[in-house]
């Protein structure tokens, strides 16, 4: 599968000259019709014997990878029951092989294979240390795996905590195969009460030079760390290092900050950092800062340090809504990662508006604009073809949506929102505007609304009516979940960091 990518080579430039030569009679573009592959609400299949069918349902704090021909995906084992099971269902339960930490696979990140699950039960040592230090509770499921492949080997980080306590195990496991069997080769990192972070949410990145491992890890408590990994283990190069901290925001007692996810970019030569904010029910969103560095020195879109800030940008997901569609709230806690052949995607959880109980897999194609600063598709599916268009196949109605930070205040408990809190309130979904562009240029048809579109470069710009300027949105082919149709897509960042996503409806 191929997806177009911004900057990707000289190469796709020319491919894309010749192809807009070749096009250049042909008719205008028009969306086109195309069922969706499945439906959002999975109401009807939430019971334990339909678990094959899970294949984009129930997925919560995902990672991904490619090996060899599939896409393998690893997520806590967060299952929504709708309901207590009855005695019969309690019964049909027990033939079910169910486990924890769930494992999907798929070939071309639309079409999932429910594998089954990586583990048995939960390890007794981390079972062992959360009861301890958490006065009996917790360590009832494994949170946030993360799977690197290491020379023939398989690596499988997971966590087991007590929630909204700094009392976790974070465990690692190793496999023959990236669906398993595991077998437990011992703890990376564990806290207690008493430590500044909380060993939960890893994520493990080589240094493409020194061949150096370092894990980025923690949450809401005392921020995410970096501690160097001993390559040949998997385990700290020192033992019991839990790391130095790299990102943390400066009112953490309100303001939740958790779930990093690190990629490095060949061609740009950095190191993108990308962390979730906020309640993971409600206004959870995907923030990211960048670093020369592997382990240190992440700064945001206006320069500021990661580690000493209270709000980051750019933000690239929050919850939205565009028309014909409940909405999504829960959008964070993401993976990024690559296809092996330079093309770029992420992953991450959706809750179903408007109860936002629903879980729902999004993977989204992931571009870098002109600065090098990452932005993501508007739809949550990367299966459609790619293709060019010109000028005139931008012209028509579109929907943009304008992704913001959420502007409600909360009360919350360890970064969560409290019980019976889990919709949206009205200033934390980020609603959809129409606008029409014209073919002589115009926006709305208002003399200081303007746009302009490169057919070289695939890019659209935007003056707005009242004078704001948002350039180098990235134009590619995609699918409109919300009408069903193949269309015309845009994604990009306004000049303060914020997301803008369009669509072109008619």
């Amino acid at each position: 599968m191929f997806i177009s990518m911004k900057h990707a080579s000289s190469l796709f430039c020319g491919v894309v000259i010749s192809l807009l030569t070749a096009a250049c009679q042909s008719p205008v573009f028009a969306p086109v019709a195309a069922p969706n592959p499945w439906s959002d609400d999975y109401m009807s299949i939430t019971g334990l014997t339909n678990y094959r069918q899970w294949g984009t349902y129930n997925v919560h704090d995902p990672s991904c990878r490619r090996v060899g021909d599939y896409y393998y995906m690893y997520s806590t084992d967060a299952i929504y029951h709708p309901h207590r099971p009855t005695a019969e269902e309690r019964e049909q339960n027990q033939n079910i092989p169910t486990g924890f930490i769930q494992v999907r696979r798929s070939r071309d990140l639309v079409n999932w294979e429910f594998v089954g699950w990586a583990f048995p039960e939960i390890p007794q040592e981390a079972v062992d240390w959360v009861h301890a230090h958490a006065d009996g509770r917790g360590a009832s499921n494994i949170w946030a795996p993360y799977m690197i492949p290491y020379k023939d080997k398989f690596r499988l980080y997971y966590c087991v905590s007590a929630f909204g306590r700094k009392t976790s195990y974070m465990g690692l496991a190793e496999s023959d195969s990236p669906a398993g069997p595991w077998t437990l080769k011992g703890c990376a990192v564990k806290t207690d009460n008493n430590s500044v972070m909380n060993a939960i949410d890893p994520s493990v990145i080589v240094d493409p030079n020194t061949g150096q491992w370092w894990m980025i890890y923690g949450s809401y408590f005392g921020g995410l760390f970096a501690v160097e990994l001993n390559p040949e283990t998997g385990l700290p190069l020192k033992e019991g290092d839990p790391g130095h901290v790299v990102a943390r925001r400066a009112n953490y007692r309100h303001d939740n900050l958790e779930a990093p996810d690190i990629l490095y970019h060949p061609e740009l030569k950095k190191y993108f950092l990308f962390v979730s904010y906020d309640p993971l029910m409600t206004t959870y969103n995907v923030r990211v800062g960048r670093s020369d560095h592997i382990a240190d020195g992440f700064t945001d879109f206006t320069g500021l340090a990661l580690k000493d800030t209270t709000n980051n940008f750019p933000i690239l997901t929050a919850p939205y809504r565009f028309d014909h569609h409940p909405g999504w709230a829960g959008t964070g806690h993401c993976g990024v990662f690559t296809d092996n052949e330079g093309h770029y995607f992420m992953t991450h959880q959706g809750r179903l508006s408007p109860e936002n109980q629903q879980l729902v897999l999004h993977v989204r194609q992931m571009f870098f604009n002109a600065d090098g600063w990452p932005v993501v598709s508007p739809e949550r599916y990367a299966g459609t073809a790619p293709r060019t268009f010109r000028t005139k196949d931008l012209a028509g109605e579109w929907e943009i949506i304008r992704v913001r930070e959420p502007l409600a205040e909360r009360q919350l408990d360890a970064g969560q929102i409290m019980p019976g809190e889990a919709g949206l309130k009205e200033q934390e979904c980020n609603g959809s505007v129409h606008h029409e562009l014209k073919n002589d240029g115009s926006l709305d048809g208002d003399a200081g609304g303007k746009w302009s579109f490169d057919p070289q470069q695939q890019t659209l710009e935007l003056r707005m009516p009242e004078g704001e300027q948002i350039t180098d949105l990235i134009v590619f082919a995609g699918h409109d979940w919300e009408r069903e149709t193949e269309t015309v897509l845009f994604t990009g960042l306004d000049a303060k960091g914020r997301s803008v996503w369009g669509k072109r409806v008619k």
